[in-house]
């Protein structure tokens, strides 16, 4: 079963037939279904119908918030690890949100917090961009990084 340009159905021929159709109006015969009887190829652009396939994969990705919590006394270590996480959510184009948590008398010492969530996105600052300053919200401070815009 062959499918034109257009949609139309050309009816059941043989592949030869088929390809020259195909070749004549500088197109490509595809494959759509092999497990239908009689199989069903359609004439189209190939590349293009890829170009546009990906185009939807792409655009399916919805942009999410990851976030990454931390504590003041999180050691260098793991605040590497945290890191190396909001990284990879970065490159796959993903928002990144650092929440420190503080409790009783944490909170005394909020700029210090502050200023250790500064030092940690300017570390991202080759991916990521920090939408503003960090920000005291609840029981601990928040910033949020987003990813760059890639250069087209």
């Amino acid at each position: 079963m062959v499918i034109d340009e257009e949609g139309n159905s050309r009816g059941v021929m043989n592949p030869e037939e088929a390809r020259r159709i195909a070749a004549d109006q500088g197109l490509d015969l595809v494959e759509v279904s092999p497990n239908a009887r009689p199989p069903v190829c359609k004439i189209m652009d190939y590349g293009r119908w890829r170009y546009e396939q990906r185009k939807k994969t792409k655009k399916q990705h919805q942009t999410q918030t990851k976030i990454i919590k931390l504590r003041p006394k999180t050691d260098t270590h793991d605040l590497e690890t945290k890191l190396r996480h909001a990284r990879r959510f970065l490159e796959s184009g993903d928002r990144v949100r650092f929440v420190v948590r503080m409790r009783g008398r944490e909170r005394a010492v909020t700029e210090r917090w502050i200023a250790q969530l500064v030092e940690l996105t300017s570390k991202l600052e080759d991916i990521g961009v920090t939408t503003g300053r960090p920000q005291l919200e609840g029981g601990g401070v928040t910033s949020t990084v987003e990813p760059r815009k890639a250069k087209d």
